[in-house]
């Protein structure tokens, strides 16, 4: 039997059936802040290409990329100022068990895992200019280098070196030489330009500007890293044993090198929704091969397998659903 709806109220039902679907979107589609690396460097590119696909395949997730660095980004998510975030995984363990570089302990910390960008360390130098190994190189009387900005693990690892070779960014000054920080786009044109002749960075490879160095017009080399520098770096830093193969940077090496390196962990506030964290590390696990790799060359080492076993801070449910929904994480 028909049920006859007065004309008026018909016209009130009809309006409201209409704007339901576009408040039900406005209400399921959350924004997240990412704050990823310096603009021009990987972890930038990386995730800006990742918020993309993860829009694509969830609609009701919408990631706006903001500039940071290693240091501060896991204060900046653990303080909810973004809430998800490139984290360096001996960085992050440290910040969640409140030691040095950090004063307290990150207690809101989750992750998605680790494993999504293996990052090496590299030290370049100007053919002609001085020393070539990276001892001679970084104690010399008027040495002039750059790197990255404070608040980047680039530069806090180049200070941990310097102080295990006994100088420092202040002794380096003082002896007449440059300790300049910048953007990567900032100390790559300041080396181009000759003013400095030495130039440390932290990137997975490959790295646009080592590429773009490699091209240029001056002669440049990279340095491996000493035997008890590594061996400083991984005892006391956890920092990790890497290799560098000679044709990485054919214009750089003519031989592998050997260099230590960090991982890269993507931290998210434990306030992120379950079903955020599930969807984003679901999108990962199902993309992981040629479609990341397409975003940057060095997320072709993503192992789903071995991604979820980060301990540094706990894993959030949401992904560990998506690890155990692969198969890649026990149930």
């Amino acid at each position: 039997m028909a049920i006859m709806i007065p004309r008026r109220s018909a016209l009130l039902l009809g309006a409201a059936a209409l704007s339901m679907p576009a408040i039900r979107t406005a209400q399921a589609q959350q924004t997240f802040e990412w704050v990823a690396g310096s603009v021009g460097g990987g972890w930038y590119t990386m995730a800006a290409g990742l918020s993309s696909l993860i829009g694509e395949e969830n609609p009701n997730i919408r990631i706006r990329v903001v500039p940071g660095g290693g240091l501060a980004n896991s204060t900046r998510v653990n303080n909810g100022q973004s809430q998800l975030g490139w984290g360096i995984d001996a960085f992050t363990a440290a910040a969640a068990r409140g030691e040095d570089p950090y004063r307290a302990k990150h207690e809101n910390l989750r992750s998605l895992g680790s494993g999504y960008s293996p990052t090496e360390h590299n030290l370049v130098r100007a053919v002609g200019s001085g020393p070539e190994g990276m001892r001679e190189i970084l104690t010399q009387r008027g040495l002039k280098i750059a790197c990255p900005q404070r608040s980047s693990t680039d530069e806090m690892t180049l200070q941990r070196i310097l102080r295990f070779l006994g100088t420092s960014p202040d002794k380096i000054r003082s002896e007449g030489g440059r300790y300049l920080n910048g953007s990567y786009a900032d100390i790559g044109a300041a080396y181009a330009d000759g003013q400095v002749d030495y130039l440390y960075a932290a990137l997975a490879k490959p790295a646009a500007i080592l590429t773009e160095i490699g091209q240029g017009r001056r002669a440049s080399q990279l340095v491996g890293f000493p035997d008890d520098v590594r061996k400083h770096l991984i005892d006391t830093y956890a920092y990790a044993e890497g290799v560098l193969p000679a044709a990485t940077y054919p214009q750089l090496q003519s031989a592998d090198l050997k260099v230590t390196t960090m991982d890269s962990v993507i931290l998210v506030h434990e306030s992120v929704p379950d079903e955020v964290a599930y969807g984003i590390t679901r999108t990962l696990i199902k993309n992981r091969g040629t479609r990341l790799t397409q975003i940057h060359a060095s997320m072709g080492a993503f192992d789903p397998a071995v991604a979820w076993k980060y301990n540094g801070v706990p894993l959030h449910p949401g992904a560990a659903r998506a690890f155990r929904e692969a198969g890649a994480m026990p149930a």
